[in-house]
Formats: structure tokens, C-alpha cells, sequence
């Protein structure tokens, strides 16, 4: 490693430890060791069209997503990602398998349902299973295709977080709450992908909204 400032470098040194947990630096070093990876992936041509464009990984951080359009096309993809091209074995990447689930997303119209089971799909001789609905970068994803599930986390989060506030600051000054309440209860980042929910699911949201501004202010 060496320090560059402007046009001008220092002397090189030796990095021995790693980067501190939440490192903004850590996604870029990530991306950049896995690039070959990514690449090779990217050249198998199966994948989905998705804004069209063509897709067959996402890639944040330490978090990988492989996007296929069937079954056989992400067991093709899995030596690719894993263990083929011994690029993983190269950069002495593994799979943490216990942390590794599949999702079939069902087909909008019942007449294109394959099937209602698939096989079992196996990294490193372990099975990987199939869920329902998965939690990734914060965002609950189903296999419905709707947002009805994490418009129900973020309503257990608001309240969480009210009643986290009350505990403490219940005797502050309006202007201190009014602070603390947008810092801590309006921040819906994850609300602009909300696109498939039943009507009553966002009323509900709206309500927690108003209790938890009615509880912190009285």
C-alpha cells in the first residue's frame, strides 16, 4: 500500500489487518477482487431482461444474488459462481452456506407454472433451500412479487423506534423531539421500491405513522 496525494506517492508499506467492519472502503476493495469473477458470469449469457438490460448477478459488498429465468439455467450459473474456472479457488473465495437460500418466483398466470417443486439445489455438497421470503440489503423480497411483507417490517420498526424515544427523550423540549422524530422516525428509504401492496397494507402504515407521531408529542 502507499498514500498518494496529488501526483505524489509515499513510500510503500504492509497491510496486515483487514478493514473495519462498515468500512465504506469495503465494497469497492470487494468488487474489485471478485471482478474477474463478475466478468466471467457475465459471458455465460443466461440471465433475465430486466429494464432491458441483461442480468445474471448482483453483487454489493459481500452479498452475491444469481438471477436466472428457470431452475436448469441457475444450476448452470452455480459452478460458474462457486467453483468453476477455479477463479474462486484463486482468490481462496468460499460460499457461506448457511446463509445461502433459493427463491422461485411464481409466474403471474397459472397456466405458465412448471411445476410447484424443484430439486434441491447444492453448493459444496450442501442443499440450499427454498424460502418464502428473504430479507436482503434491508428490503423483504417474496416470492409473491409484493411489498406487503416489508410494509409490515417498517411499521414494527416505526413503532420500535418510537417507543425507543419515549423511553428517553420524553421529557425534552418540542423542538428537541420535533429533531429527534425526523431524524429517527420518517426515514422510509426503502418506500420508493413499494410498488405491489394491497390498499390496507399502506393504511396500516399511515395509522402506525400517526400513533407513533400522537404518542412522542402527546
Amino acid at each position: 500500500m502507499c498514500v498518494r496525494w496529488g501526483n505524489t506517492f509515499s513510500n510503500f508499506f504492509s497491510v496486515s489487518n483487514r478493514t473495519r467492519q462498515g468500512s465504506i472502503l469495503s465494497p469497492y476493495l470487494f468488487v474489485r477482487f471478485i471482478c474477474d469473477l463478475l466478468c466471467t458470469l457475465a459471458k455465460e449469457r443466461v440471465g433475465c431482461n430486466i429494464g432491458c438490460q441483461f442480468v445474471n448477478v448482483l453483487a454489493y459488498a459481500d452479498d452475491f444474488v444469481l438471477v436466472a429465468p428457470s431452475w436448469r439455467g441457475l444450476y448452470h450459473l452455480l459452478p460458474y459462481a462457486f467453483w468453476g474456472m477455479n477463479l474462486s479457488a484463486s482468490i481462496d473465495m468460499t460460499c457461506n452456506t448457511k446463509k445461502t437460500v433459493s427463491m422461485v418466483f411464481q409466474p403471474k398466470r397459472h397456466d405458465r407454472i412448471i411445476a410447484a417443486t424443484f430439486l434441491l439445489l447444492k453448493i459444496n455438497g450442501n442443499d440450499i433451500q427454498y424460502v418464502s421470503e428473504f430479507r436482503y440489503l434491508g428490503h423483504i423480497i417474496n416470492n409473491r412479487l409484493t411489498d406487503d411483507d416489508d410494509i409490515n417490517r417498517e411499521i414494527i420498526s416505526m413503532f420500535t423506534r418510537t417507543n425507543v424515544l419515549l423511553r428517553r427523550f420524553s421529557k425534552s423540549s418540542v423542538s428537541v423531539k420535533i429533531t429527534l422524530f425526523k431524524s429517527y422516525c420518517m426515514s422510509f428509504y426503502d418506500s420508493s421500491l413499494w410498488r405491489t401492496y394491497l390498499k390496507g397494507s399502506f393504511q396500516k402504515h399511515r395509522s402506525c405513522y400517526n400513533k407513533c407521531f400522537k404518542m412522542f408529542f402527546g
